[in-house]
């Protein structure tokens, strides 16, 4: 499973509250659980952060206390800790962009103190470059019912509980506060992403003259126009992904944007209908994933890391289900066309389920790669392989994804430059507003389709040969010149070094031809720790600068890929030593019942937000001891 931001489970109760159906959706048990997570991970300093590990922000703070109020919770000791981080930063005057729309909702906050997301791009012709159709995937599901919110400039009914927050947040009065100057506002505890001067000219000159003119008729018309055009792309997401959407921010919104239009619609009922898909019942409380899980994603990697053990025979019943799992969640169909900007879907997998129907190149590339793995197993143990046709699709929308430069993306081609990421209005996240490629996904890219001509060398033989030598060359040109890839998916330079090297491998390099390879193997050993194995800080993807973990300790995540890029270089060139430590490491770290602990976070999205992924625990540990037991122990015996 895959959780993410502890303000994701803000947004859902606002949301919920917003359309009167918390109750509803809900139960009473559902919310306890919930304020028991956020409790859980409240710091010391009564503050919350961007996600469990992080220092407080104004965004995790601000929507956490109003999340708990809005569930009841009254001024307790802890909420009061929580009111004096905020009100000695000024209040929330200062939270980030998604916080000021959120808080705009509520009433919390007055439209006037946004900076504009004027739905009328919507209407722009697609050649423009900064056309939405043209961003990355979830920053244009997100800022589509954004913009159509901040069109209405809706605000629910305000009632005691929101006067009465507007007392606690602020430290000027409510009726006195300057809106103009809270546009541009944002603590410094949030700030990863400051606006450039440009972005604050076009902000200014929107909100004073564009806005007043669209507000007035017969501009107004315009305005009309485009929200019914946005209207009509969140109708048309909501029912291809089932009212899943592509993650959890967009489906609150898109959930509200339906209550607006009609509480009774059939839509906004579906959309209550598919809330708990995605909550997450842990240990420390209820929790909302950034997914509606990483099923797909997950069981791609358990099935390659079973396989990898040579232990296969041993565990058929769990092959088998795993196998039929990753069958059925093939995309089967294109449901959307070229008028709703959606890449092409046949073929594809996507992070989690086929229901929410947004495929990613990695997760189609791994998937299929586990598919392939499955195939070369007796029926007996992993039951039916794919069929050649199903193969074919998946090869063919895979190849459909990389780029020109020979990289692969995330759900689609990268459509824009990257100059306009100085347009990124977030503040809080990095690299939002396109596509871009990453090491992470064109390594799982050329390991998929190496691994499919073995069994398919005649199949496009020519077009995958081709694909797979740009993809490498691609990989090559972005190694930084200390031998690291940085990582935009995992924690971090050793996330990337470790997919960087597979890929390289897998493409036909080798450790004496690649000095690519040798100069990966070489960071790495750089970067083992006195003791032995690896522990990198989520710190390194802030930071852009590799960091350990506080104490130098060994993670066995960072343990495990990083044995894994070593023994895929050749176990033969280098000195086994580090190896060898390194599995000492990860056996002694296992539990008597055979499970690993839950340590430090190790996802990570845009930079500036980690993800935990709880099943790494077991998936890489079992993975990098199967590859060193087969390839470091077996041929020393």
């Amino acid at each position: 499973m895959r959780l993410i931001l502890v303000l994701q489970n803000g947004m859902q109760i606002m949301g919920l509250y917003v359309t009167k159906s918390l109750n509803v959706a809900l139960s009473i048990e559902h919310q306890k659980e919930i304020m028991r997570y956020l409790y859980n991970h409240q710091n010391e300093d009564g503050g919350w952060g961007l996600h469990i590990e992080g220092h407080s922000t104004m965004f995790g703070t601000a929507l956490t206390y109003v999340t708990l109020r809005l569930l009841g919770e009254g001024l307790n000791e802890q909420v009061l800790k929580a009111q004096k981080w905020i009100l000695d930063r000024g209040g929330v005057v200062s939270i980030p962009s998604w916080g000021k729309l959120w808080l705009s909702v509520l009433g919390l906050y007055e439209w006037s103190g946004n900076n504009p997301l004027p739905p009328e791009l919507w209407l722009l012709p697609y050649a423009l470059p900064f056309h939405p159709g043209r961003m990355w995937a979830h920053a244009r599901m997100v800022y589509l019912p954004m913009s159509y919110l901040y069109g209405k400039r809706f605000i629910m009914p305000i009632n005691n509980l929101i006067l009465s927050m507007r007392n606690e947040l602020f430290v000027t009065p409510y009726s006195n506060i300057d809106w103009d100057s809270a546009r541009n506002s944002c603590a410094k505890e949030d700030l990863y992403y400051p606006h450039p001067a440009i972005q604050d000219i076009l902000w200014a000159g929107l909100h004073k003259i564009g806005e007043p003119i669209l507000n007035l008729w017969p501009f107004s018309k315009i305005r009309q126009r485009a929200l019914n055009v946005v209207k009509k792309h969140m109708q048309h997401d909501d029912e291809c992904t089932n009212y899943i959407c592509i993650g959890p921010v967009s489906k609150v919104l898109n959930m509200v944007c339906c209550w607006i239009d009609d509480p009774d619609s059939h839509a906004f009922t579906r959309h209550l209908a598919r809330v708990k898909d995605y909550l997450w019942l842990a240990e420390d409380g209820m929790k909302m994933q950034g997914y509606n899980g990483s099923q797909l994603w997950d069981a791609s990697y358990a099935v390659q890391a079973i396989i990898s053990t040579s232990m296969s025979d041993e565990y058929g019943p769990m092959l088998k289900k795993a196998h039929s799992f990753i069958k059925n969640s093939q995309v089967k169909d294109n449901r959307s066309g070229d008028e709703w900007y959606r890449h092409i879907s046949k073929g594809g997998w996507t992070f989690s389920t086929a229901d929410q129907n947004w495929i990613l190149a990695d997760c189609t590339a791994e998937a299929l790669h586990a598919a392939l793995q499955l195939s070369w197993c007796s029926s007996s143990i992993a039951g039916e392989a794919m069929k050649d046709n199903e193969i074919y699709d998946a090869v063919h929308v895979l190849l459909s994804m990389q780029n020109q430069n020979g990289g692969f993306g995330s759900y689609e081609l990268t459509r824009s430059y990257e100059w306009l990421e100085m347009m990124n209005p977030s503040e809080t996240f990095g690299d939002i507003i396109i596509d871009y490629q990453y090491v992470e996904c064109t390594s799982s890219a050329i390991r998929c389709l190496n691994s499919f001509m073995k069994s398919y060398p005649t199949y496009r033989q020519k077009e995958i040969t081709t694909c797979i030598a740009k993809a490498a060359d691609y990989i090559e040109s972005i190694q930084l010149p200390d031998g690291s890839w940085y990582g935009s998916w995992g924690v971090c330079f050793t996330y990337a070094t470790c997919s960087g090297i597979k890929g390289l491998v897998a493409a036909g390099r080798t450790y004496q031809n690649s000095y690519s390879i040798r100069k990966a193997c070489n960071f790495l050993l750089s970067k083992e720790l006195e003791g032995g194995g690896w522990g990198e800080s989520y710190l390194s993807c802030q930071n852009k600068v590799y960091t350990n973990l506080e104490g130098n300790r060994p993670h066995i995540a960072h343990t495990a890929w990083a044995m894994l890029a070593l023994i895929a270089a050749g176990a033969e060139n280098i000195d086994p030593t580090p190896l060898h430590k390194a599995a000492k490491i990860l056996v002694q770290s296992q539990n008597d019942n055979g499970d690993f602990p839950q340590q430090e976070i190790v996802g990570v999205f845009n930079k500036n937000c980690m993800i935990s992924y709880s099943a790494y625990r077991f998936i890489f540990p079992i993975w990098a001891l199967g590859e060193y037991y087969n390839n470091i122990l077996l041929p020393t015996k």
